[in-house]
């Protein structure tokens, strides 16, 4: 299989360089085919109807889906022999990034194509397959994902729903409910999660049709209003013993794994709502006028352009990174039963799915709050696009694991396999703490100081985390406040590496324009910044007194040398360069 030829491994950019990634620079024509019959989809089907949406017309919503059948956007990631398209984790996040501006029906739509139906389609038998995942990439069938539970959140594992063989052994009887599921009030299927025998935690595919299935109020909630939200009651409802999802006692095997997509897919979509952002203020604050000029000419005002194009290049240069990743390690396994290899390679780059998730929530947070504080009072009027985007966005951060579950995720990792011993976190630790206090000081060339501020941050977080390691010892995992702040330099790291890499990779190919190297340039400024304040942060909180100043000063003396002047007028520039072309830049 491809993903054995594969040099990185999941979470390697913690340990060591990348080498070379995928980039958006490498569409292939059928990745900008799906892309724009997405976006005309968006343009077409669904912005003209937001009020239905907003409204929560669900039989519209219905609608839309079959629309999206019918032109192959709900067939993505289903394999060819089950009447879908059988395309590759790119074309996946192009889609994804796509319908994100479309607020609930984008997350309706994401969350039916993803853990909806890839369970089906990486876990389910042939019969299984061959019965649901023609019907759910044509929109004849619409699915739900059902894991969270009243007192199961983010300890998906610690569910209550029931599942026990009837006396004939023809059919399971589930009992128990499930907690604001997605889709659930037009839903076919639902993905469902139940321990058989009070132990055994389970998955079933649940059809609508089944006795004792019913469903809850709908949620009045906040935002993503196109999307239906309910509790799932199953009160002795009845499923077939075929409906078993992969094995008795491995849901978790599907749960938690097809997750990570989820994380990914998540992080695509926020991706798309961001740049729809960004282009929502670059419009308003080059009409809207004060004291005699418009809004975009305030160095303020092009400060906060310059932050959101620059998180925006990052957030798009590890997505696509990723998503690279994904597909090295899955394309060749849509038509296998080996359910553990499959789950193998989809954990394999958890940690990486994790940060998508949490930096790509975050920049549209980020991007939807500066976005709307550009509008001012309007911004705050439903007339105005962005109140919806601002509304729509705060969810994400709590969407497939917490943000703060997924950051323990990224250092505790890389703990586990130094308790295994698969990783010398030890030797790491020293090694780079010796190479901060030998830097190798000269550097020559565009993207060289770049690429040796990656090493420098990848140094620091080594140390960081084996400073931690040493000062807790096995309560590690308990340290939360350490741990999430070597998560923030983890993030950071990865999202600076993807975007110098992919920058490097546009130099040597001749696809690098001026603003590219600049963008990059100016987010390792910024980058560096952050880090060297994370890790003392986690320094002071770690080492007693007499260390403390030894340890600060190293991290500060590495980082701060391969800091560099004229960051406010690189911004200013970067901001005249997105006025011109009045959109997200790459």
């Amino acid at each position: 299989m491809k993903a054995e030829a594969n040099v990185y491994r999941g979470a390697d950019f913690l340990v060591k360089g990348a080498g070379p990634i995928f980039t958006p620079e490498q569409f292939s024509d059928e990745h900008k085919m799906i892309a724009k019959t997405a976006k005309q989809f968006l343009e077409k089907e669904v912005r003209p109807h937001n009020e239905r949406l907003e409204n929560q017309d669900f039989e519209f919503v219905t609608e839309l889906f079959h629309k999206a059948g019918e032109i192959g956007l709900l067939a993505h990631s289903i394999p060819e022999a089950y009447g879908g398209l059988g395309l590759d984790k790119i074309s996946k996040g192009l889609v994804g990034e796509a319908l994100g501006p479309a607020g609930g029906y984008g997350v309706a739509h994401s969350n039916h194509t993803c853990i909806a139906t890839l369970p089906i389609t990486y876990f389910g038998t042939p019969a299984q397959k061959e019965y649901y995942l023609p019907k759910l990439a044509s929109g004849e069938f619409i699915g739900a994902y059902c894991l969270t539970e009243p007192g199961a959140g983010s300890d998906a594992l610690a569910a209550q729903t029931t599942a026990v063989l009837n006396e004939s052994g023809t059919h399971y009887v589930l009992n128990g409910m499930k907690m604001y599921i997605t889709n659930a009030a037009f839903s076919d299927t639902f993905i469902t999660y139940a321990k058989v025998g009070g132990k055994a935690f389970t998955a079933f595919i649940v059809e609508k049709k089944h006795s004792g299935l019913s469903l809850g109020p709908e949620e009045k909630k906040m935002g993503i209003k196109g999307s239906s939200t309910r509790p799932v009651i199953f009160e002795d409802c009845e499923v077939p013993v075929e409906n078993v999802l992969g094995e008795i006692g491995k849901g978790h095997i599907v749960a938690l794994n097809v997750l990570n997509l989820g994380r990914f897919n998540l992080g695509s979509a926020c991706m798309g709502a961001a740049k729809f952002s960004l282009s929502l203020a670059l419009g308003y604050t080059q009409e809207r006028r004060q004291f005699n000029r418009a809004i975009s000419e305030f160095a303020a005002t092009k400060e906060k352009v310059a932050s959101m194009a620059l998180r925006i290049f990052a957030l798009e240069s590890l997505q696509y990174r990723t998503a690279g990743y994904l597909e090295e390690a899955l394309g060749g396994l849509y038509d296998s039963q080996d359910h553990a290899l499959i789950a193998k390679w989809m954990m394999e780059y958890a940690t990486e799915c994790a940060i998508c998730k949490v930096y790509g929530s975050e920049t549209l947070d980020f991007v939807a709050d500066e976005s709307l504080q550009l509008f001012g009072g309007y911004g705050y009027i439903k007339e105005y696009k962005i109140e919806q985007v601002y509304r729509d966005s705060r969810i994400n951060r709590i969407f497939e694991g917490t943000n703060e579950v997924n950051r323990l995720l990224i250092p505790g990792n890389l703990l586990k396999a130094a308790a295994k011993g698969t990783f010398d976190l030890e030797a790491a630790s020293k090694q780079s703490f010796a190479e901060m206090q030998t830097p190798e000081i000269p550097y020559i060339g565009t993207l060289a100081r770049e690429t040796e501020a990656v090493q420098a941050m990848r140094r620091v977080f080594l140390s960081c985390l084996g400073l931690a390691a040493k000062a807790h010892g096995a309560d590690i995992g308990n340290e939360q406040e350490t741990l999430l702040k070597l998560a923030d330099i983890a993030i950071t790291l990865y999202a600076a590496e993807s975007a110098v890499a992919r920058t490097h990779q546009a130099q040597e190919s001749g696809q690098a324009a001026a603003h590219k190297v600049e963008m990059t340039q100016v987010l390792i400024d910024d980058s560096l910044l952050e880090v060297e304040m994370l890790a003392r942060k986690i320094i002071q909180g770690t080492e007693e007194a007499e260390q403390l100043a030894h340890f600060t000063a190293a991290v500060t003396a590495e980082l701060s040398r391969l800091q560099r002047g004229g960051t406010i007028a690189a911004k200013r520039r970067l901001a005249e360069t997105v006025y011109k072309a009045g959109q997200h830049i790459s």
